[in-house]
């Protein structure tokens, strides 16, 4: 090996387990890899040499090359791991153990509404479900009627991630888990499936006084012999009824998802306006709660249940707006903004 590169391998080495930090490393990344860079320069020394000593010593550098590429992103997650141990060490420590002052802090206003629809529904018989945030394509879409480019994925642009799971775009994502669950003890014992299951959900949107990209849902199912919409709808009307503390003017109008049939979007009638139009229902008076229908064949069968001897209704309440109708917010980022002006104002009502 020609005694150029010989020596410059030594001086790079050297350079580099000398090196403490991330910025003195990419000067020695600069230094040697880059386009005036020392190994770089040693190709320009390759003129005067012959066509056999070319090859050979062409074959050296470019070895070297990607030695060093190599030892350098090593020595990149090494002082990086190294960083991250430091930034833990000096963090102050919190003695966990000690309680909370509850005289301080207040609760979220969608946990508020989550556990207050939470009381409604346990009292009627449902029970509350837990689901992850993070999801498969087939618990999201394809489980609930949605197959692979189907044009109902428009809708739900959402946040992929590089093992090919995804963040939630609904709470729907939850339905089949739960017919799985409970199948059994419905075709066996006769027990209706009734549950909710509240959850964080995301989608890829701009964001504006009724959108967020970040935003909670309610799924609530029903699934038993000879359900029909009137089921759906006197549930429906007595969780809202419960949750204002009053009669609430609501619409079934006629809604397109892949998994009910038929669908519908039941609106409220705006609570921030009383109904004669701003900007958070869009100026219409009405502002949409939730999706709901009857539960599609297709989603039934997914779940292991006879769709010819069960019916049932799914519902996805929106607990932000649902929220944001209680307490009067105008303007649905004020609710992830994190605002200790905003959010002190709420108290656990219960």
């Amino acid at each position: 090996m020609d005694e150029r590169i010989v020596n410059l391998k030594v001086q790079f080495d050297n350079d580099l387990n000398n090196t403490e930090n991330v910025s003195d490393l990419e000067g020695i990344r600069v230094s040697y890899l880059g386009k005036k860079g020392s190994i770089t320069e040693l190709l320009k020394g390759m003129k005067d040499l012959s066509n056999d000593e070319k090859k050979a010593f062409g074959q050296d550098v470019n070895i070297f090359k990607n030695e060093a590429a190599d030892k350098i992103a090593a020595k990149m997650q090494e002082l990086k791991e190294k960083e991250i141990e430091a930034e833990i060490k000096s963090m102050p420590y919190f003695d966990i153990s000690i309680p909370a002052d509850l005289s301080r802090g207040s609760y979220h206003p969608i946990t508020l509404v989550q556990r207050q629809c939470e009381k409604i529904f346990r009292s009627m018989g449902f029970t509350v479900e837990d689901y992850s945030e993070i999801v498969t394509d087939y618990e999201c879409f394809e489980s609930l009627n949605i197959p692979k480019h189907h044009p109902a994925r428009d809708m739900q642009d959402t946040y992929y991630l590089e093992n090919g799971q995804l963040l939630k775009t609904q709470t729907s994502a939850a339905q089949n888990a739960i017919y799985l669950k409970y199948k059994d003890r419905l075709i066996n014992e006769g027990v209706p499936i009734k549950a909710i299951f509240p959850g964080r959900c995301f989608r890829n949107e701009a964001t504006d006084a009724c959108h967020e990209n970040t935003f909670f849902q309610m799924e609530g199912v029903m699934v038993d012999k000879n359900i029909s919409i009137s089921n759906l709808i006197f549930f429906m009307k007595t969780m809202l009824s419960e949750v204002f503390q009053k009669d609430i003017n609501v619409r079934l109008r006629p809604g397109f998802f892949p998994f009910v049939e038929p669908g519908f979007e039941l609106d409220i009638s705006c609570l921030i306006c009383g109904g004669e139009g701003c900007p958070s229902c869009k100026h219409s008076g009405w502002l949409e709660l939730c999706p709901c229908g009857m539960i599609h064949p297709e989603v039934l069968k997914a779940g292991g249940i006879d769709p010819e001897e069960y019916t049932g209704f799914a519902f996805g309440l929106g607990l932000t707006r649902l929220a944001m109708m209680k307490y009067s917010v105008k303007d649905i980022r004020d609710l992830n903004g994190g605002s200790l002006k905003s959010l002190s104002q709420f108290t656990d009502d219960e």
